[in-house]
C-alpha cells in the first residue's frame, strides 16, 4: 500500500533482492498509492524475501494517514503465491503457511488466507477478506466473528493493518 513514496517502494525492493530471488518487476499508480512487486525464485528463499519486503512495508507505512482510490487492509495488503512452469500448486500453498505464520508471529499482523489457501471457504474470494478496507476492519475483527483471522490477534496492526495470503493459479 504504498505508489507515492518512492524511498519506501526502494527500501521495500532493497528488503526483496537477494541471490536466487529476482525481482522483475515494480509497478507503482500513484492514484491507487499502490505498488506490486513481481518476484520469482526457490520457495524457501522467496518466502525469507517476500518476509522481509512484508517486513519493511510494515515499518515503513501508516495506514492511518494512508489515502489512495482503492480498499487496501495493510501496509502490505495481498501476497498471492503463483506457481510457475512445473511447480505444483502445493509449493505455493506450503509457502503461504509459512509466510502467514511467520507475520502473524513475527510480526504481529493478522493474516487471511484466501484463494486456494483459504482455511474458510467464504474466503476464498479476496474481497469478501479486503472489504470497506483498514478502516472498516479496525473495528469489525475484534467484535465480529466472521471478521476474525486465521492467524495472529484479534485487532489490526496499529500502523499496518493486516495481510492477505494466498495461493492461486495465474491470472
Amino acid at each position: 500500500s504504498e505508489g507515492r513514496n518512492h524511498e519506501t517502494i526502494d527500501a521495500i525492493a532493497s528488503a526483496i533482492r537477494r541471490p536466487g530471488v529476482h525481482l522483475l518487476d515494480v509497478q507503482s499508480d500513484v492514484d491507487h498509492n499502490r505498488s506490486v512487486f513481481t518476484v520469482v525464485g526457490a520457495s524457501e528463499l522467496l518466502v525469507d524475501a517476500v518476509f522481509d519486503g512484508v517486513a519493511t512495508a510494515v515499518t515503513h507505512i501508516d495506514l492511518r494517514t494512508h489515502q489512495g482510490a482503492h480498499p487496501r487492509m495493510g501496509a502490505a495488503d495481498v501476497v498471492p503465491f503463483v506457481p510457475l512452469l512445473d511447480t505444483k500448486i502445493e509449493v505455493a500453498l506450503e509457502a503461504a503457511a509459512t509466510l502467514g505464520e511467520r507475520v502473524a508471529t513475527e510480526l504481529g499482523v493478522p493474516v487471511y488466507f484466501y484463494e486456494m489457501s483459504a482455511r474458510q471457504a467464504d474466503r476464498r474470494n479476496l474481497e469478501k477478506i479486503r472489504g470497506k478496507g483498514f478502516e472498516e476492519l479496525r473495528t469489525a475483527i475484534a467484535r465480529d466473528e466472521s471478521q476474525a483471522p486465521d492467524l495472529g490477534p484479534r485487532r489490526v496492526h496499529e500502523t499496518a493493518g493486516a495481510i492477505a495470503v494466498g495461493a492461486r493459479r495465474p491470472l
